[in-house]
């Protein structure tokens, strides 16, 4: 399906949640690797997410003291622009998910298991991405965040440039185009 061009690199982006806010969203600019005349597109192997709190520019993960009350967030990594909003778990434009649960009274963490493979292993189980940009969004049901804090979310992309045959990125697009409508 897919030759690779370089080895495995990192790309990452971070939004916050700041205090009165439900959501943040951030862009990755895939538009130097994604290649249509050459059928060149990024693989993804792997996408971690970071929950870190921001006090005035200091960064820990005691998120206890970022927020007010009991509180969960999501995050997701899309191929399309889904306008800030989470999407379903079937929409073929998800690539990576993750949530966290946060017991404010009990300093409890929970990382929400939604068993989406976000390690997909070697190249030819990679996800192969060919629109130009990736889209993080994260919401919070509620605004708990406290003032003078906010709620940093990094997502980690392991991904390498790979050239996919003619047929294989002509079914990736198709599949991509079709999930835009």
């Amino acid at each position: 399906m897919a030759t690779s061009k370089t080895g495995s690199f990192w790309l990452t982006e971070t939004v916050e949640i700041a205090a009165g806010d439900t959501s943040a969203n951030g862009t990755i600019d895939l538009g130097a690797y994604v290649d249509v005349g050459d059928q060149q597109a990024v693989a993804i192997e792997m996408v971690d997410f970071i929950w870190q709190d921001n006090s005035a520019g200091v960064y820990s993960g005691n998120l206890d003291n970022a927020v007010a009350a009991d509180s969960a967030f999501d995050a997701q990594l899309t191929d399309l622009n889904p306008n800030g909003l989470i999407v379903r778990a079937d929409d073929n434009t998800l690539i990576a998910s993750g949530s966290l649960s946060l017991a404010n009274g009990d300093n409890i963490l929970s990382f929400g298991p939604d068993f989406y493979p976000d390690n997909f292993g070697k190249l030819d189980e990679s996800r192969m991405v060919v629109n130009d940009s990736l889209y993080l969004v994260a919401t919070s049901a509620v605004a708990p965040i406290v003032v003078n804090h906010a709620l940093a979310i990094t997502v980690r992309i392991k991904a390498r440039i790979v050239k996919l045959s003619t047929k294989d990125w002509m079914a990736i697009a198709i599949q991509s185009t079709a999930a835009d409508n």
